[in-house]
């Protein structure tokens, strides 16, 4: 990967990681705030749905501190080693507790009449496919697995290739 992919990306996990620090810390007790004078059916959902949305976005920022430290790791060219499988665990647990906040919500959600019935089904959907990338992510941990044991195996006919010449 180049230098300047590598840049670009992480311009790009930086705007958003300093967005959902904004967010956090600004929006959501905004949030929570106008919920205040809402009618009982609503008023009872605010702090599950404050929580779950604060999770929420830790869940992503979580991922974005991996993913920043696996393109550290690509610049260092070591992203073929068992350290990277710390941070790709990391990223899958992470998209694995954000799929079951997603079904919290809807669950949460669910009972009564301050949300439509098809926004509940649209959140359990999304929590669906959350649970797709958790999955994905699953079998990319796998490839990396497979690309760290050849990389050992290679550097291992160097070494022997070495000692023959």
């Amino acid at each position: 990967m180049g230098r300047l992919t590598i840049l670009a990306l992480r311009v790009v996990l930086a705007l958003a990681l300093v967005g959902s620090l904004g967010v956090q810390t600004v929006m959501v007790p905004l949030l929570a705030a106008d919920m205040e004078g809402a009618d009982p059916d609503v008023l009872e959902l605010r702090t599950p749905l404050v929580v779950l949305l604060v999770l929420g976005i830790l869940t992503t920022q979580v991922v974005m501190v991996c993913i920043w430290q696996l393109l550290t790791m690509v610049r260092r060219g070591t992203v073929f080693s068992h350290g990277a499988f710390r941070y790709v665990d990391v990223i899958i647990g992470a998209v694995a507790a954000a799929a079951l906040l997603l079904f919290a919500l809807a669950w949460v959600l669910a009972p009564g009449e301050a949300v439509a019935p098809g926004i509940v089904l649209l959140i359990g959907g999304a929590g669906g496919v959350v649970t797709g990338i958790a999955l994905v992510v699953l079998v990319m941990r796998a490839l990396l697995a497979q690309a760290v044991d050849r990389d050992a195996e290679a550097q291992q006919l160097q070494a022997e290739l070495d000692e023959v010449i």
